[in-house]
């Protein structure tokens, strides 16, 4: 049993031994626990609503999809100069508020029958948006409450609670639209948010004001400054190119999968969604590992090779051939392994890119790993269908699971993986061209699923 002692974080602040006997961060685990339940819950929720309340057809509901997936692409890099020029905890509160009072009217639009398809997809973009700020701020400020040595620890209990988030959060919205209504399915997803706020609102863990200036200017100087930190960094040049790599090939692989499932091993909808499933329970196991392995066996060793076991387990898949329950097992199975390698992954990248970044770039440097990691996965999406078109599902599905191989094989080239037990030390902020001031305050997914 560790220690209850407090010891002193890098900001200069006390945390205890145990991050469960701080109450900081409880709140914020709570808070994001809660807000990954409204932002999951909502995925289901919204489709459904069209569907089943505005008689939306097959065209208007990729549009809903697409919509509120395009703040990943349009909003990434801003929001990450955007974040850090604010306190973490003030950037989450007033999303939670956002988020809340977004799906609240739209469920009361919904119960007053005054609500069309248009409003929806301005409440789609607008959750998108304001849950992509959340959750560049929420890694943001995990840097800000623990000390580095608990940032694996802090990571794996953060994105085991998003894991489940994951499994549970369909689930919910599926249940809560079949037995209530649309309406008040979006009520009671706005209430997830609402208790985010209450939770996170009560941290008291002092942040410093950092210095902001309104200047579009400022901006986009902000934004230079992630891109070339990013880029002058080995470890965190790799994590790009290995995640840009992975997403990629996992879009393309995703595409080619669904169909592979139903028309080559004609699986019913249940058994799929059961497969599929399988990747929940294993990413709440490699969470689990993600707060040992590290400090055992070295980071760099872990995430080379969880990746590589992660990923080359879908090799596996094309050898199939029947809907026999073996089948299903099977892909259990697989499915169960993958998840569990990609969430080992995601924790300890996203500890060691926290770990490697100074607190004033945090936010800039989580933003820009995700724009170029998500970038491209339309790309991979097209890719698999046209490549399912041209060579058949089996083939492609060889192809994209062997292109995702390359995310591992990019580490074990790099620096990250002679990475060991103990995280390294954060780098030097790059200077910038023109004197600037820099703020005194102390970010699907990285490299995994």
């Amino acid at each position: 049993m560790p220690s209850a002692s407090p010891v002193v974080a890098d900001s200069g602040r006390p945390v205890p031994r145990n991050l469960w006997r701080d109450r900081d961060f409880r709140r914020l685990w709570v808070g994001q626990t809660a807000s990954q339940l409204g932002e999951h819950t909502s995925l289901v929720v919204l489709p459904l609503f069209a569907v089943l309340t505005l008689n939306a057809g097959a065209g208007q509901l990729g549009i809903l999809r697409a919509v509120g997936q395009a703040p990943i692409l349009l909003l990434s890099l801003f929001a990450g100069a955007w974040v850090d020029g604010w306190r973490a905890r003030t950037v989450m509160v007033l999303t939670d508020a956002g988020r809340t009072l977004a799906l609240g009217a739209a469920a009361a639009a919904g119960l007053l029958g005054r609500l069309g398809l248009p409003a929806l997809f301005v409440v789609a973009f607008a959750i998108g948006a304001l849950s992509l700020f959340f959750d560049v701020a929420y890694q943001t400020s995990l840097v800000r409450l623990v000390n580095r040595d608990q940032l694996v620890r802090g990571n794996s209990a953060l994105e085991g609670s998003r894991s489940a988030a994951q499994i549970g959060g369909p689930a919910l919205g599926g249940a809560l639209v079949s037995l209530l209504s649309a309406p008040i399915a979006a009520a009671s997803s706005a209430l997830f948010f609402a208790l985010s706020f209450l939770s996170i609102r009560r941290i008291r863990r002092h942040e410093s004001t950092p210095e902001r200036s309104p200047r579009p200017s400022r901006i986009w100087r902000r934004i230079h400054e992630g891109l070339r930190f990013v880029v002058g960094d080995t470890s965190l040049r790799t994590v790009c190119l290995a995640s840009a790599a992975f997403q990629f090939s996992f879009a393309a692989l995703m595409t080619v999968y669904l169909l592979f499932l139903t028309r080559q091993l004609h699986l019913s909808g249940t058994a799929v969604g059961l497969a599929l499933a399988a990747t929940g329970p294993g990413a709440l196991l490699g969470s689990l590992l993600a707060a040992r392995l590290p400090s055992r066996f070295g980071h760099g060793a872990v995430l080379v090779s969880a990746a590589a076991l992660g990923d080359s387990v879908l090799l596996c898949v094309p050898a199939l051939h029947s809907s026999a329950a073996v089948t299903v097992a099977a892909l259990l199975a697989i499915n169960f392994v993958f998840g569990t390698g990609g969430q080992l992954v995601n924790v300890t990248v996203m500890a060691v890119r926290q770990a490697v970044t100074p607190d004033e770039m945090q936010g800039r440097t989580a933003a820009t790993i995700t724009f170029v990691g998500m970038g491209l996965t339309p790309l991979g999406s097209l890719l698999g269908g046209f490549l399912t078109e041209e060579w058949g599902p089996r083939i492609s599905l060889l192809v994209t699971a062997a292109g995702m191989m390359l995310s591992p094989v990019l580490m074990a080239l790099s620096p990250l993986a002679r990475l060991g037990r103990e995280l390294p030390a954060p780098q030097d902020t790059p200077r910038t061209t023109a004197p600037e001031v820099h703020e005194t305050s102390s970010t699907t997914t990285e490299t995994g699923s």
